[in-house]
């Protein structure tokens, strides 16, 4: 079970940090990844982090803005959004890949584990 927290309502420019706590002791063995849906929209994959946080992966509209992190001591996944843009506004899904081991370039079809989404609203 995945639970993500720290959404919310900010202005062009602010920034928040998602945290994702997962339940599952075996944590530590998953990539772990961000997705979002804004309405109207498919489901996108957003940053991706391996099982040691040794590589992270990112889609090009967030590259320098967005970071992933992790903690498997505290089974825990961070994604700190900065600058943000009216465009970042959706829900945000933390997601955990549905094998052991690989790669963090998640693809939705792939994905193990979703969480309920936290809503992330961006104002211009």
């Amino acid at each position: 079970q995945l639970v993500e927290t720290g959404g919310g309502v900010v202005q062009t420019g602010d920034s928040l940090r998602l945290s994702c706590l997962a339940s599952e002791s075996s944590f530590s063995r998953y990539a772990m990844g961000w997705f979002r849906q804004a309405p109207g929209k498919e489901r996108e994959f957003v940053a991706g982090i391996s099982y040691r946080s040794a590589s992270t992966y990112y889609v090009d509209s967030v590259k320098g803005r967005f970071t992933i992190s992790r903690d498997n001591y505290k089974r825990t996944v961070f994604l700190q959004m900065n600058s943000l843009k009216p465009e970042d506004t959706a829900v945000y899904y933390c997601a955990s890949d549905s094998e052991p081991f690989r790669s963090p370039q998640l693809s939705a079809a792939h994905i193990g584990t979703w969480g309920p989404g936290t809503q992330v609203t961006v104002s211009s």
